[in-house]
């Protein structure tokens, strides 16, 4: 028998290091070659590593959360065969230094007490729960007839072993997912049934969800927004009867070329309209340089709640779209996220953002700028409000718009004035199609 060590591998250009976003298997676990070992993420791609090789796991290199570099040993396997392990893939992984300092500090320290991991020297036995450590009676609610429980193959291959229906254990992971801790507990008998037969009771349990992948680049992200750039937010209603009826105009007799409008193409028309005023919003501050970017082209960039979470997807010279083209361009990125495809270019480059809960959103919001950006735009929900026309009250489609800016760069007056033109250009929707 051998020892083969699968080190972490160039998964992108220019890429030196990833963060491990989840194991698919466990130490003793006997692998296919193939067969799906972890998700690590770069940037805000995920992808899946596989194993070049068939064995047995004898020790993983990580934990969830970590970040390591290109070339660090993460896997070490047990083959048939001499391996391929050499006295450096033996050595200490190689944990990256974190991108941002203030977040990751704790989580550095904590990889480099934790992973000194020495192989083991014979072959791992995996102790298989006995007949008597198995509760038969459910610990959680039953989930509905056909329904999948969500659960890693490590997981559900030591849920066989053991003879446990999966459907009967409760899930404490992301999204109802089912951990080894799940089992864990269920062996032991100590988890609470849900639903007690009657009465209320207090529920005095607690969950530690660890900040990882996209959630953790999402949060270093609004940190680092909100910890060095001063923001300002101007809120403003807007009546949207008038774009509200040419957008239905507009789709009720497009071709079948061009694909149905939303609100968003409109506001990314008369954004364009509007930074070509006000070029100094259209930039990216290097704060560190003291220097401010403006941009001629404009790129906006999308922010769209996704399964996975918030990413920012970017169109591109938004300048050279009509609103067809803005809207075609929108309905690709936004699949694309939705489907995890989208790729480190289609997320990056934005030079301005736009913002929008959709239905779901308030009666104002206060938009986290999209760092390095010095603007964003945010959009509220609409709903048709009692507007007094000089002579009578009257039913108007109303929504407002958040919008926040970097006041170190950005002054108060510059602010409305932005805010007053797209305020303008969506209450006269024919001048987002006027050129010149």
């Amino acid at each position: 028998m051998g020892e083969y060590v699968i080190k972490l591998p160039d998964v992108g250009e220019g890429v030196a290091e990833a963060e491990i976003v989840e194991w698919e298997v466990s130490v003793g676990d006997v692998v296919q070659e193939d067969a799906v070992l972890a998700a690590v993420m770069t940037d805000k791609a995920t992808v899946e590593i596989p194993s070049p090789v068939e064995g047995r796991i004898i020790w993983l290199g990580a934990e969830p959360g970590d970040v390591m570099s290109v070339g660090a040993p993460i896997i070490k396997l047990e083959v048939d065969g001499e391996g391929n392990s050499t006295e450096e893939s033996t050595s200490k992984p190689q944990v990256a230094e974190p991108e941002s300092g203030k977040l990751e500090k704790k989580a550095t320290q904590k990889q480099e007490q934790t992973f000194v991991v020495e192989p083991p020297k014979t072959k791992v036995e995996i102790e298989k729960p006995s007949a008597s450590q198995v509760r038969k009676q459910p610990i959680g609610p039953a989930r509905a007839e056909g329904e999948k429980p969500i659960a890693s193959p490590a997981v559900r291959k030591r849920a066989q072993d053991g003879g446990v229906d999966l459907r009967q254990v409760t899930g404490t992971g992301p999204a109802g997912r089912i951990t080894h801790e799940d089992l864990d507990a269920y062996f032991d008998g100590s988890s609470v049934a849900v639903h007690p037969k009657g009465g209320l009771v207090p529920n005095t349990s607690v969950s530690e969800v660890k900040i990882v992948g996209l959630r953790r680049k999402i949060a270093e992200k609004m940190s680092i927004s909100k910890s060095r750039i001063p923001h300002i937010t101007i809120v403003e209603e807007v009546d949207m009867t008038a774009l509200e009826e040419l957008r239905a105009s507009l789709n009720k007799n497009r071709s079948e070329d061009h694909p149905k409008l939303t609100l968003l193409p409109f506001l990314m028309r008369a954004l364009v309209k509007a930074v070509a005023e006000q070029p100094n919003l259209n930039a990216i501050f290097d704060d560190e340089a003291g220097v401010v970017h403006q941009y001629g082209g404009v790129h906006i960039g999308m922010a769209a709640q996704t399964p996975n979470g918030l990413v920012v997807p970017v169109i591109k010279h938004a300048e050279a779209r009509d609103v067809w083209g803005c809207a075609a361009e929108v309905n690709r990125l936004a699949a694309a996220s939705k489907a995890g495809t989208a790729t480190r270019e289609e997320l990056s480059g934005s030079t301005i953002t736009i913002t929008s809960l959709g239905p779901l959103g308030a009666i104002a919001t206060t938009p986290v700028i999209n760092h390095p950006e010095v603007a964003i735009l945010g959009v509220n929900k609409m709903a048709i409000r009692p507007m007094w026309d000089g002579t009578d009250f009257v039913p108007r489609k109303m929504m407002n718009i958040s919008s926040s800016f970097d006041h170190r760069v950005i002054d108060g007056w510059d602010a409305a004035v932005f805010v007053q033109r797209i305020k303008s250009l969506l209450e006269t929707p024919a001048m987002i199609f006027m050129e010149g």
